[in-house]
């Protein structure tokens, strides 16, 4: 069927057409206080086409896939095209790429075909179990805790040749948990930040997050933040990042606004500009600290693929590298508007999404310090761990991030918690306030929102340890 797809629409005299066969079905369970919440159960299956006609992109999608529905489909895609193609300021054309067969997936030792709800609601009453309690005095009367999976299954086509054939499942956790201690109510989540525990592989992945140990010390940590009174420091300080907000700082104020759709315009009604301008690789943006990469290819990682849904290979691209703007992520389409390949960028959530540039596993690379060495050196500072609150601008440039877990140092030692901190600041100011990072690069799962209708997509933000120097912290 997909290559009767191809074929009809280049006799319809479209110069390029592709089409993935894409299902991604949804396994999702829900605990609150203990009690189980209804069940979701998702399964899409469908398929996607774009055709190019005159330099004019259509893309289309049906869930019937009888043979006169998928005609008539790609009938009016391409009559859609052609019939725009008069209206055009620019030709869309796309960068040449080597036609590639194959067929790839994430690695699953423990298949998620064989899990059911009883696993994933049973994982919940083992987590519950060891916070339901409350820590350090703090209760935690309301609890809900979800757990879920994504498998993904495609066959990609396209008019250059290109066949491929892709599975990836993924394992998730996350939670929304409301602490009361001495009559005051805070709502937390673990992980912070309304992050995810998650990776791709099969359900041996549970194990591979240690996600018991690590949500029980969360918990303990996170509950002496609710009692924290002490207000940050109100001279300049040195600011150590934890790796959850290195890597928020990451995918926010270096991944989006180094999308290349975004640098171009697209996205500017859907999902925001970015200080970036076409001409501005080579840019020095911050010191020879700051290192951030996006790499799809990392084993287990929440973003994980070898090739994207255009058909090209996933590698890793160098966003900033020693404080220079290196590389932007690119589709074909925008790799030819910049005269280069493509970086295999471009992703889709579902069959009735258009591909667009998306990020994959986005952090602050490692250094050379361990953590006992960022601290040596600092006088007087703020250790902020994870954050709970976090805003940037539609153009990336300016941002305000609001600390959950945090420390005073002194004299090189933490001295107790310090009350939710507040680092405002811009993109240029930041990534040129980095003198040093951490040996050690921690991930978490998220969701990365764009695009319209909006396409929310699974990745990685990460990073190590990372200290700041000179910074003036605000409190909320």
């Amino acid at each position: 069927m997909l290559l009767s797809v191809i074929d009809l629409a280049q006799r319809l005299g479209a110069e390029y057409a592709e089409t993935r066969l894409h299902r991604t079905k949804q396994l999702g369970c829900l605990l609150r206080n203990g009690v189980p919440e209804p069940a979701l159960i998702g399964d899409a299956y469908g398929i996607g086409i774009r055709v190019i006609h005159s330099g004019a992109l259509a893309f289309s999608a049906t869930n019937d896939l009888s043979k006169e529905n998928v005609k008539n489909m790609v009938e009016k895609a391409v009559k859609r095209a052609r019939a725009s193609s008069p209206l055009l300021r620019h030709r869309v054309l796309l960068s040449e790429e080597k036609s590639i067969k194959a067929d790839w997936k994430s690695e699953e030792k423990k298949s998620v075909d064989n899990v059911d709800f009883d696993d994933l609601f049973g994982l919940l009453k083992d987590i519950d179990n060891l916070i339901k309690d409350g820590k350090n005095d703090v209760s935690f009367p309301n609890r809900l805790l979800a757990s879920s999976i994504l498998l993904e299954e495609k066959i990609y086509i396209n008019s250059n040749g290109t066949m491929m054939k892709s599975r990836v499942p993924r394992v998730g956790f996350s939670s929304y948990i409301t602490t009361f201690y001495k009559g005051k109510i805070t709502t937390i989540t673990i992980p912070s930040g309304y992050s995810q525990l998650g990776g791709s592989g099969g359900w041996e992945a549970i194990e591979r997050l240690e996600i018991f140990d690590y949500v029980e010390k969360e918990a303990e940590n996170l509950s002496l933040a609710v009692k924290s009174e002490q207000k940050p420091p109100k001279e300049i300080v040195d600011v150590i990042l934890g790796p959850q907000v290195s890597g928020i700082i990451a995918h926010e104020s270096a991944g989006h606004p180094g999308e290349a759709d975004r640098i171009l315009g697209r996205e500017a009604a859907q999902a925001g500009e970015s200080y970036l301008k076409p001409n501005d690789l080579g840019i020095k943006i911050g010191s020879k600290e700051a290192h951030v990469s996006d790499d799809p290819t990392i084993p287990h990682s929440n973003g994980f693929y070898l090739y994207d849904d255009e058909g090209v290979p996933a590698r890793k691209r160098k966003l900033i590298d020693a404080g220079i703007i290196r590389e932007f992520l690119h589709n074909r389409a925008t790799a030819y508007e910049f005269k280069i390949s493509s970086n295999g960028s471009s992703r889709a959530t579902s069959y009735d999404r258009e591909p667009i540039v998306r990020m994959a596993n986005t952090f602050v690379e490692p250094g050379d310090y361990s953590l006992d060495e960022l601290f040596e050196d600092v006088k007087l500072g703020v250790y902020i761990k994870s954050f709970m609150e976090w805003n940037i601008d539609d153009k990336r440039l300016n941002q305000r991030y609001v600390g959950l877990e945090a420390y005073l140092i002194e004299r090189g030692e933490m001295k107790g918690t310090v009350k939710k901190p507040v680092l405002e600041i811009t993109t240029p100011r930041l990534w040129s306030s980095v003198d040093a990072r951490g040996k050690e690069v921690e991930f978490l799962g998220a969701t990365c929102g764009k695009g319209d209708p909006i396409q929310g997509i699974p990745v990685w933000t990460g990073g190590p340890n990372m200290r700041l120097r000179a910074i003036r912290l605000g409190e909320r």
